[in-house]
């Protein structure tokens, strides 16, 4: 599979995950990797420093899950339309404090408790944000070097908040010390974030109005020469932008994708998916163990193996796309939270399935909530339509949910997991997976 399937088309494909965890419209990743583009060629960057660039900003919100319950803790509001307001923000104190007062204190109980909660910002608004960016830009950093890319890649993603005139995050950097592909991410993200709200005019005027406060002026500049070109927003604003932006990366610089490369991006953005709740630290390296396991105990191959635990890793990826006030509830759902939380298994699918090569993974690891006696979801499939492949991944995905700790329940006892699994085979769990789950526990001394 490696051998065909290109860095650039993995990547680009996977940053529609981060789009969703940024509550953002789908594709603005892809779409700000076409502005920054076209401004770092305008300004004449060599290819090494075009190919940086362009994983800069695919992978700019690679950190942006690891704040997303601390937004819900501090905040008291959905995590998600927070993010997503956040990047329509100015630097004035009216644009700020309505931001406050539209976001902060949306899930407290009553007004009291929601004004409680709006007073806690305003006193103490800038070290919260102070928080929440430092963490996401550095954990974004970090994912993207264990992912193989360069310092100039990592820094431009750590860098993404600061400001040309100092008054950015994390560190406060100001000018030419800023990484200048964090200088045109910012400024591509800003300019694709009101041109899809609000058009054309007004990503160009949102660009000249914060030159020199945000932005650097000559990256302005070259915007401005770009923006005259009619067939820059025509190819911005088509259906086909994917392919446009796949065929932006300077090829003389391309990365090899080989089988050990891909297990280690699998694992990277299983990391962004556990990183969004505390609860869920470690679930997808598990469940991707658990599923291999069983898998070896059933007698798979070793190359389906490997295929396989890539799309256990994968499997939840679609919870990006559901805020931390439902994941992390520690009550009951109610019913259209619980329809929130049934539609990830649908985006694990979707996101996965941009990828030519990933249609057969995408169908199974999407399907991991589907139950043999056709009571599960998306699809309520039944019986041999779901595949082993999603069985395996089930039974590794169910366990995990009960040994470890939720807010629903304290982490459970791997004999006591089991009892409890015991009670749903044939129904919701497939036997012969359960079985070489048992098998799997013996041989790793958790079960006596």
């Amino acid at each position: 599979m490696a051998a065909t399937l290109k860095l650039s088309e993995l990547i680009s494909s996977l940053s529609y995950a981060l789009d969703i965890t940024e509550g953002q419209p789908e594709g603005h990743g892809i779409r700000s990797c076409w502005i920054g583009m076209h401004i770092g060629q305008c300004i004449g960057l060599p290819p090494q420093r075009l190919w940086d660039l362009y994983y800069a900003i695919l992978l700019k919100d690679l950190g942006c899950s690891s704040n997303a319950a601390r937004i819900c803790e501090l905040y008291q509001t959905d995590d998600r339309s927070f993010k997503q307001d956040f990047k329509q923000v100015g630097a004035g104190l009216t644009q700020m404090l309505g931001f406050v007062f539209k976001n902060t204190g949306t899930h407290s109980a009553g007004w009291t408790r929601r004004a409680v909660s709006i007073l806690k910002v305003l006193r103490h608004g800038r070290a919260m944000a102070d928080e929440l960016i430092n963490t996401r830009c550095h954990r974004g950093a970090d994912i993207a070097r264990q992912l193989r890319f360069n310092e100039n890649v990592a820094r431009g993603i750590q860098s993404l908040d600061e400001h040309w005139d100092g008054s950015g995050r994390p560190l406060g950097l100001r000018g030419d010390a800023i990484p200048l592909n964090s200088r045109i991410a910012l400024l591509a993200q800003v300019i694709d974030v009101f041109h899809i709200t609000h058009g054309r005019q007004a990503a160009l005027e949102q660009a000249l109005r914060r030159a020199g406060g945000w932005f650097d002026p000559e990256l302005v500049a070259a915007f401005r020469r770009v923006s005259a070109r009619p067939d820059f927003w025509r190819q911005l604003e088509a259906d086909d932008i994917d392919q446009a932006v796949l065929r932006l990366e300077p090829a003389q610089c391309a990365v090899p994708l080989d089988e050990d490369y891909l297990d280690e991006i699998a694992e990277g953005f299983g990391l962004v998916v556990d990183s969004k709740s505390p609860f869920t630290a470690g679930h997808s390296q598990r469940v991707g163990h658990y599923a291999d396991q069983i898998a070896a105990e059933l007698e798979l191959g070793l190359e389906r193996r490997r295929w396989l635990k890539r799309g256990a890793l994968l499997h939840d990826v679609g919870k990006l796309g559901v805020s931390n006030t439902i994941l992390d509830k520690p009550g009951k759902l109610e019913a259209d939270e619980w329809e929130a939380v049934k539609r990830h298994a649908g985006y694990t699918e979707a996101i996965l399935g941009r990828i030519e090569h990933f249609a057969e993974l995408a169908w199974v690891a999407g399907a991991h909530h589907e139950r043999p006696d056709g009571g599960g979801y998306p699809r309520g499939l039944s019986g041999d339509a779901i595949a082993l492949e999603t069985r395996i991944i089930t039974a590794a995905d169910i366990f995990d949910a009960i040994n470890a700790e939720r807010p629903y329940h304290p982490a459970t006892p791997a004999p006591q997991t089991l009892d409890i699994m015991r009670r749903h085979l044939g129904s919701a769990i497939d036997p012969a997976c359960f079985a070489a789950l048992e098998q799997v526990l013996r041989h790793e001394g958790a079960l006596s």
